[in-house]
């Protein structure tokens, strides 16, 4: 079971295209179910529109989805559950430290793990890490060791501003929808061994996860912040896959060019060999 969890923030980018073709090609070369989900939780950032254009898109594209879109800003019950498991096993704190107090540490130092350095003002609730080793072996990138608490200290599992933290989010929504591979962009790589921790305490089992290249301009650029994060060209939508299915290395010939989306999808699907993909943190565009 693999799935594709854009934020509706704005339009899909070639570089969404690529980590979704990544995680689709992998479900569906295996036999698996793939599932959208949309991570909305940061409802300042959420655009209007946004997630019914992403679907669109993907419809266009010929991704075909399995089950109903999960939306996690109505999740919010299953996610209070969770963070009230480990705030009763004496797992977590209330932090009053804001960004703008910690922005000169390389990690949390905790400051409020006895009680909150300033009272009367909203608190974050944090995870209490122990230190020790999180080591996976990812799909693509091969062995990955991080020790959490060295990295990054206490994690925050619900924000100051009341919002639940990315990480509860989606280790919660993993556990609850069966997700056995996660297939997303390298970027998320270091924030793995956080999530297994997370699962561990929480009784969960970790997915496999393979972490794709993270795609950019020429200079390092990333793609959502330069001219390439413009909205796809569903009219050019069969040159744009296979453009796709070259970067994750199943070398397409021009003949695919002349192909029908759906026999596009099925030439990549048999070809489809997770090892084929480049062992790189970032891939750059050249064209």
């Amino acid at each position: 079971m693999g799935r594709f969890a854009p934020s509706p923030s704005g339009d899909l980018h070639v570089g969404s295209l690529y980590t979704a073709a990544a995680s689709y090609l992998d479900a569906r070369a295996n036999g698996g179910r793939w599932l959208v989900r949309m991570e909305d939780l940061d409802r300042p950032r959420v655009v209007a529109g946004s997630a019914a254009g992403i679907l669109g898109t993907l419809e266009l594209f010929g991704f075909e989805w399995d089950g109903p879109i999960v939306e996690q800003s109505k999740r919010a019950e299953s996610y209070a559950g969770a963070l009230d498991a480990l705030r009763s096993r004496g797992l977590t704190f209330d932090c009053s430290c804001s960004r703008s107090w910690l922005a000169d540490e390389e990690r949390y130092p905790g400051s409020c793990r006895e009680h909150p350095l300033v009272a009367a003002v909203p608190t974050a609730t944090r995870l209490r890490v122990d230190p020790g080793p999180i080591m996976f072996a990812d799909r693509i990138q091969g062995m990955f060791r991080q020790d959490v608490a060295a990295a990054v200290g206490d994690i925050v599992l619900k924000r100051r501003d009341g919002l639940i933290a990315y990480v509860l989010a989606v280790v919660t929504d993993d556990a609850a929808q069966d997700v056995t591979d996660v297939v997303r962009g390298a970027d998320l790589l270091d924030n793995t061994p956080r999530q297994i921790y997370l699962q561990r305490l929480l009784g969960f089992g970790a997915p496999r996860y393979a972490h794709v290249p993270l795609l950019t301009e020429a200079g390092g650029k990333k793609l959502a912040k330069s001219a390439r994060s413009v909205r796809l060209n569903a009219q050019a939508a069969l040159p744009q896959l296979v453009e796709v299915f070259a970067l994750l290395g199943l070398s397409p010939g021009s003949e695919l060019l002349h192909a029908s989306l759906p026999e596009a999808w099925r030439w990549a699907i048999r070809r489809w060999d997770i090892h084929r993909v480049p062992k790189r943190m970032a891939l750059q565009l050249t064209a």
